[in-house]
This record gives structure tokens, sequence and C-alpha cells, in this order.
């Protein structure tokens, strides 16, 4: 069977975290309609454990040198983001297989959504690679640069 497969634009991340406008008359109800980018479509993140030791923070490294792969810390815990756009999503903007779309995007809601405030804003600390981490590590633990002198 030869399936046909669309190619699927990478997330301008350079673009992605600009502030958006907000419109007169702009409610819940008719806010999607506004964001062109369809920003909570571009993304998808997973919970993972508050990160202690420095092991911890060594794997979270790991998961930060794939590209498109963020790290942040809000009030609710600490999100691994992953930065890829669904493949249902269709160039207006709209849900390829929205009456078939799963469940969590029939619940999400866009009460508190990237076009009001993206995610760097919102969080308390944020990681958008190696580098960063690694720096704030370091800064966290005395001995991060010497964790590999135990193996």
């Amino acid at each position: 069977m030869n399936k046909k497969h669309k190619t699927i634009p990478v997330v301008n991340l350079a673009t992605f975290d600009k502030k958006m406008p907000k419109p007169k008359g702009m409610n819940a109800e008719n806010k999607c309609s506004y964001c062109s980018q369809s920003k909570c479509c571009q993304y998808s993140t997973v919970e993972v454990e508050t990160p202690r030791s420095i092991r911890d923070f060594d794997n979270l490294v790991w998961h930060v040198s794939h590209l498109n792969t963020h790290l942040f810390k809000d009030t609710d815990g600490w999100y691994l983001v992953f930065y890829a756009q669904c493949q249902h999503l269709e160039p207006n903007g709209n849900c390829g297989i929205y009456e078939k779309r799963p469940f969590i995007c029939r619940e999400h809601t866009n009460d508190h959504c990237e076009y009001d405030m993206d995610i760097k804003a919102g969080a308390e600390l944020y990681f958008m690679d190696y580098e960063e981490l690694d720096n704030y590590c370091a800064k966290r633990f005395k001995n991060w640069h010497k964790r590999f002198e135990k193996l």
C-alpha cells in the first residue's frame, strides 16, 4: 500500500513567541480564529518528575540536546516541550481531522493559551538547549562538571 505523505513545515521558533495583537471583541469563542499560527498545534508537552539530583538533570540535558526540544518549569511542574507541528494541521490553520481529533484536543481550552502569553513568558525557568541547561546546572550543583568522574 502506497501512502501519500504531505510535507509538514517546520515550526519557526524565531516567530513562534511573538506577541499577537488582541482585537476588540475577541473572546474564548472566537479567539482561535485570530491565531494565524495555530500555536497550540505547533508543539506538545510532557510533564516530567521534578528533577532533584545531578543524574536527573543530566537526563534532561540529554533531552534538550535534541533539536526543537526545550524544557521549562512553571507553577504546575517541569515539562519537556517538543516543537513539531501536528501532521493534521491544514494550511489555513484548521484541523484536518476535527471530527476524529483525540480527546486531548477536544478538552483543550483557550482560556489561557499561547495567544495570550507564550510558554517562555509564563515559565519560571526555560531552557532552549544543552548550553542553557548546562550553565544552569553548573550554578545549581558545585560538582556538576565532575559528574563523569564517578563512572
